[in-house]
């Protein structure tokens, strides 16, 4: 009898699950470049804030997006106080938001003034918001958010 040369069943799921654990390592080798990964926080800090000021204006409260370092943070305006407290009752979108080491975020404007790099920026319950932006860099990249009256945010890149 002659027998046929090729691969058995076995060799060939072998050779499978070797390619397979060689791109999953590589997947997670590569994180993207530092301008991307800055893009992707400043994409997911602004999907925060436009939330932020939906939700104020559906619950009727003021709430605030603070940021300072590598961090963000959202508040909640005590009615009665009058004292922001941090928010603790959504710990998804709104929740406090560490950035990846070597960036920075901070508020940097608030209707058309410098502002500290800490200032609460407020989202009120009318919907009506005056104009402010954040700037998150790191080591390749510098991007602006800048929110409009209407509770949109653009990302820009600074010339």
């Amino acid at each position: 009898m002659r027998r046929r040369g090729g691969f058995t069943l076995i060799e060939v799921l072998v050779v499978l699950a070797i390619i397979a654990i060689g791109v999953s390592v590589a997947a997670v080798a590569y994180d993207g470049s530092d301008r991307d990964r800055a893009t992707r926080e400043a994409r997911r800090f602004a999907g925060a804030l436009e939330h932020a000021a939906a939700r104020a204006q559906a619950r009727a409260e003021t709430l605030g997006a603070s940021a300072s370092e590598g961090a963000w943070r959202f508040w909640r305006r005590d009615p009665e106080s009058g004292r922001w407290q941090p928010l603790a009752d959504d710990d998804t979108i709104l929740a406090a938001h560490t950035l990846p080491a070597a960036m920075r975020v901070a508020s940097t404007g608030y209707s058309g003034q410098e502002v500290a790099a800490d200032t609460i920026v407020p989202f009120r319950p009318t919907g009506r918001n005056e104009p402010f932006t954040f700037e998150l860099t790191s080591k390749d990249a510098r991007l602006v958010l800048a929110g409009d009256p209407l509770n949109r945010i653009a990302i820009v890149v600074p010339e």
